[in-house]
């Protein structure tokens, strides 16, 4: 994601790292466990959650129930804001402890939470605890001191002796400020729908992400056998009828057959050097190259393809017959390239591009991909960093398979979870089940000769 955009995105992951490790170590204690194949995904595997109190949430779930014939003692009517945030207080007593509730007996029955429009899409912050909020009470006036204090010596730097007093100023500034995140949980917040893949696990940390257990990279050994990690997606969109679209879509295409239709990547032409000691290929450089793997891979499964693999992105109306769409990088500036066919699959990678999805005036990807037509997309609900995103190859190269649904795809290709992407569509949406197309062997963790991310030690964090 473009440094020319101004985001925060981390374009080599470098000091996003140790953060990860410090949550994997809480979550990959206890034994190995091998993970046998679940079985085919049905609708009696999904639960669907609804809001309540507002009746157009409550119609898309009814909506769901009959087109997917999914048993009536699967939906969840929870009592739930009407805005698209919620409270970390309020997710906790509303939404993760009546599920808990609604779900006891049936942990091994339900494998997928499916949110509908209504339901909440961002889960706010970890408040500071009376103990924290005493710590930044004496934290903060020592800080503004600080700066006053440098503010002062920048004044007379040229002075003998005062370069060094900066250097010490800045030094404890800095220290006090990594105090002040500590307290104050600056990336706790998250996607609803992320936080309930970790439905089952008690006491999980809520600082930056976790790794995503259920991706078929992670190391099967280092999975914890007292973690039930549940799949999750949501029928959201400007308005209600987009959102009972998206199934109404998905069970069109199924019937017809498969979805039809051309895939469009736009990459942007970064070079890409798998040689750099350490390289994950999670930065700008290794998403850029598995477009291009993408694109190799969809092309070999017999799809008539188009990679753009300049800067500038597809101009408005320049792909039509779309039926897979993925590309970056127009920060909350949609842009209207592809004539989307009934059933597509297509998301844009970039910043914020699900911090809205019922605004049907925002700009932002998702919500502008949603009101063309798409039935499947995914975004973050704030700032992701480029880990955020599954790989454009392992997603679109397993998508086309049809061994497995678009969720089951999503699942398995995320790399984090506790984080800020939602996933939007059906989950049982599988758009090549009939012809697949593609071959599972021919699919590479991408870009190819890079460091599997969740093999790395604690000294490389």
């Amino acid at each position: 994601m473009g440094d020319d955009e101004g985001t925060r995105i981390s374009p080599t992951g470098e000091g996003v790292m140790h953060v990860w490790f410090a949550g994997w170590v809480v979550l990959v204690m206890g034994a190995p466990v091998a993970a046998a194949p679940p079985g085919k995904l049905e609708p009696k595997h999904v639960l669907v959650i609804a809001n309540k109190a507002m009746a157009e949430s409550v119609e898309v779930a009814e909506h769901y129930l009959a087109k997917r014939k999914v048993p009536r003692e699967n939906l969840v009517l929870l009592d739930l804001p009407t805005d698209e945030d919620i409270s970390r207080k309020d997710y906790n007593e509303k939404i993760h402890k009546p599920l808990r509730e609604t779900l006891k007996g049936r942990r091994e029955q339900i494998r997928v939470l499916l949110t509908v429009y209504g339901v909440p899409l961002r889960v706010g912050g970890q408040e500071p605890t009376p103990e924290e909020k005493a710590q930044l009470d004496k934290i903060r006036p020592e800080m503004e001191g600080l700066k006053k204090e440098i503010a002062e010596l920048e004044k007379k730097k040229a002075e003998p002796g005062v370069p060094e007093k900066i250097k010490a100023a800045l030094e404890k500034l800095a220290g006090l400020q990594v105090k002040e995140g500590k307290c104050t949980h600056p990336e706790s917040h998250a996607c609803v729908d992320s936080e309930l893949m970790l439905l089952w696990i008690d006491g999980y940390p809520l600082a930056r992400f976790l790794p995503n257990e259920m991706n078929w990279r992670f190391p099967r050994e280092k999975r914890n056998k007292n973690h039930h990690y549940l799949m999750t997606a949501r029928l959201d969109g400007p308005g209600k009828e987009v959102a009972k679209r998206l199934v109404d879509d998905a069970v069109a295409v199924e019937e017809a057959g498969s979805l039809q239709g051309k895939a469009y990547f736009d990459a942007r032409g970064i070079a890409f050097t798998p040689e750099k000691k350490g390289e994950t290929g999670t930065g700008y450089e290794g998403y850029d190259q598995s477009y291009r793997d993408a694109a190799q891979v969809v092309k070999q499964s017999g799809l008539d393809t188009v990679l753009d693999d300049k800067p500038e992105l597809f101009k408005p109306d320049s792909c039509p017959d779309a039926a897979l769409y993925s590309g970056w990088y127009s920060l909350a500036n949609y842009i209207p390239a592809c004539k989307l066919n009934k059933g597509a699959v297509a998301w844009h990678l970039a910043s914020y591009e699900a911090s809205t999805l019922r605004d049907a005036k925002s700009k932002v990807w998702c919500v502008g991909l949603l009101k063309d037509g798409a039935a499947v997309t995914l975004g973050p609900v704030a700032e992701p960093y480029t880990v955020g995103f599954p790989k454009p190859e392992e997603f679109f190269g397993f998508l086309l398979t049809g061994e497995e649904t678009v969720v089951e795809v999503y699942a398995k290709t995320a790399l984090l979870v506790s984080w800020m992407t939602v996933f939007v569509g059906d989950p049982l949406y599988n758009p090549y089940g009939k012809n697949r197309p593609g071959d599972g062997t021919k699919v590479f963790p991408s870009p190819k000769g890079v460091k599997n991310i969740f093999d790395s030690a604690a000294e490389d964090f």
